[in-house]
């Protein structure tokens, strides 16, 4: 069945006359506030592999996009997102420049699936800077202070409200009830959607009734500084009370830069993009309908993409050898790199270890050597 040629797939439209001059003040001016910045303009590929989205995005966020076949049978995607794409080229195409490095782009991406019936278009334009190599509180406000700036250079310092979150508040919920990823990502949609009886169920079969209705009211918490000492109430474990403790600080900051009336903490925010490691901000505009704009830390995407990962391949294929490396925890990239080999090292070791509780067992251990 053919559709006739006058009519246009769901989820793309035109722009025209005052619509699309609008569209490139709004380009012109952030682009500008990033130059003021310091930030540098970079181009990513329309086009790219697939599995550089599921990498970086998450399995879920990633399956949204527009997939194709290359020539040689490998799947492709159109854009669906620039971060990943951003810290992909951090690790190779600037792995030698300086840290940290400053990036800004303005980009189409595609989406096959809307998120929600507000966000129904499927291709939509993305203005934003990353910051690389700096992870402080000072970055993150930085940051901050970028997206106030350029909101109220198009004039909507009155009706704008930037909600902040830490994504290691829900993390370490989620650590601490021992859910597995099919459960976080279940976990995660019920409080994305605040189905607040369905999140009670749900988690009925990981905590306590008591737990479960504390948690239900964790979610619902927004505000501004006094949901602090509200939310320590109800967060016991250690790896959520440091991302309270974080934000809290975080939030002195804003509070003494006199910005707190457009700025609010909503604990309900549990970003759906699986490389967001700490601070998360939803930027909402009055009368709009749904969010205009956000962003957050990601400590670790630029190390899934780094030479740690070309090193460890080449490595097993030239031992010809079967390497399995499981990061269970970590938000430093150096930290993490530096475990990682020291972990390898100490499986090779005991791997060739000579065992003298065994006898008998004929073996090779302990004669390898570089002759031929």
């Amino acid at each position: 069945m053919s559709e006739p040629l006058s009519k246009l797939p769901s989820g793309f439209r035109y722009y025209s006359a005052h619509e699309a001059r609008a569209r490139r003040v709004v380009e012109t001016t952030a682009m500008s506030i990033f130059a003021g910045w310091s930030y540098e303009e970079i181009v990513t590929p329309t086009v790219d592999y697939y599995p550089l989205f599921e990498q970086g995005m998450g399995e879920s966020e990633a399956q949204r996009s527009f997939r194709l076949t290359d020539g040689d049978g490998r799947l492709l995607a159109l854009r669906p997102d620039v971060t990943t794409s951003i810290a992909r080229a951090a690790e190779t195409l600037f792995a030698n420049r300086d840290r940290p490095l400053r990036l800004c782009y303005s980009a189409t991406v595609f989406h096959q699936r809307p998120q929600s019936s507000a966000d129904w278009l499927r291709e939509s334009t993305r203005i934003g800077c990353e910051l690389l190599g700096n992870n402080s509180t000072v970055a993150d406000m930085e940051i901050l202070a970028i997206a106030t700036e350029l909101l109220r250079r198009l004039q909507l310092n009155r009706s704008f409200v930037v909600t902040l979150s830490d994504v290691e508040i829900f993390s370490g919920i989620v650590e601490n009830l021992g859910l597995d990823t099919n459960a976080r990502d279940d976990l995660r949609r019920l409080v994305d959607i605040r189905a607040i009886s369905e999140l009670k169920h749900f988690l009925s079969a990981y905590a306590s009734a008591d737990e479960a209705a504390a948690f239900a009211d964790l979610i619902q918490l927004s505000g501004k500084g006094e949901i602090f000492a509200k939310a320590r109430r109800v967060i016991t474990n250690r790896r959520s009370r440091a991302a309270l403790d974080r934000l809290e600080s975080l939030w002195r900051i804003i509070e003494s830069l006199g910005w707190s009336a457009n700025f609010e903490i909503d604990l309900g925010d549990v970003s759906r993009l699986d490389y967001y490691t700490g601070l998360t901000f939803n930027i909402y505009v009055e009368g709009l309908g749904a969010r205009l704009g956000g962003g957050g830390r990601y400590d670790n995407l630029t190390g899934k993409f780094g030479r740690a990962e070309h090193f460890w391949r080449s490595f097993a294929e030239s031992l010809r050898c079967n390497l399995h490396v499981d990061l269970i925890r970590g938000r430093n990239t150096h930290h993490i790199l530096e475990a990682s080999f020291k972990a390898v090292a100490r499986a090779l070791r005991q791997a060739v270890e000579i065992d003298s509780r065994i006898k008998g067992v004929l073996s090779t251990k302990g004669t390898l050597s570089n002759e031929p």
